[in-house]
């Protein structure tokens, strides 16, 4: 499954100083939520994307705890202020610890 696991980033690539840009991610996952039932009846073992965190020049904006209500594929979108250019890091985490990372330049003028 871990192959299939796709994160998707949409960031503005220029801003200027002190705007605020929209910042949307997706990540490819089943979100098993460890309710639903097999062909045998039996449950499907729970694996989701529980964490995402992001950070900003190595610096945190963004920190999500994510629950088994959340859909497959979970999608995000939020804001940020950027005072400088740099590197927006995403890192998803699963119930597994399996992590997934993906990287954004923003340019600021």
């Amino acid at each position: 499954m871990a192959d299939d696991i796709k994160p998707r980033l949409r960031v503005p690539t220029t801003a200027k100083k002190g705007e605020l840009v929209e910042v949307k991610t997706l990540i490819t996952h089943p979100m098993e939520t460890g309710l639903r039932k097999d062909a045998d009846g039996k449950l499907v073992p729970r694996l989701i994307v529980n964490a995402l965190a992001v950070t900003f020049n190595g610096k945190p904006v963004l920190n999500a705890k994510l629950e088994p209500a959340v859909a497959a594929n979970p999608y995000l979108s939020f804001f940020v202020k950027v005072e400088e250019s740099g590197t927006l890091k995403f890192t998803w985490t699963d119930d597994n610890k399996q992590s997934w990372t993906a990287e954004s330049k923003i340019e600021v003028s």
